[in-house]
């Protein structure tokens, strides 16, 4: 699969940290840095455009290391980039941490997994057919 690209920052391209990673880096196209007070939330430029083939989506997720030592993550995670949307690719992240954090031109704020997606012919119907689960969720194991 080829992923079209238009990179208007001065970060490099979007890349693989390792050999098996399911999410590329993106970095901020900041020119300055931003900080972000606790509980904030702030639309982050990236500076990148992409052309996805129908049948697939984009999907903006945090980085954990962000999350667990400064606690910034991706409000609306994970965030979906349909095949058609040929705008910038914005970032939403907020800070969950007691603590101001400064986001750096150029820091690698989130990761991007490509993800293949169907749109299923909806059948409506009056009864759906049993599981051994049922209706079972939100804890119904008892298990935490």
């Amino acid at each position: 699969m080829i992923l079209k690209i238009i990179n208007k920052s001065n970060n490099p391209l979007p890349r693989y940290e390792s050999a098996q990673a399911a999410g590329m880096d993106i970095r901020c196209n900041l020119s300055e840095p931003v900080t972000l007070q606790p509980l904030e939330r702030r639309l982050i430029p990236t500076g990148l455009f992409i052309e996805l083939p129908a049948g697939y989506e984009a999907q903006i997720r945090p980085r954990s290391g962000l999350a667990l030592k400064r606690g910034l993550t991706v409000l609306n995670s994970p965030g979906t980039i349909d095949a058609d949307y040929r705008g910038e690719i914005g970032v939403i992240l907020i800070n969950l941490g007691n603590e101001a954090q400064v986001i750096e031109p150029g820091e690698r704020i989130c990761q991007m997994v490509i993800a293949r997606h169907e749109q299923p012919e909806l059948e409506e119907v009056e009864v759906l057919g049993q599981t051994e689960r049922g209706a079972g969720g939100f804890g119904h194991s008892g298990r935490v």
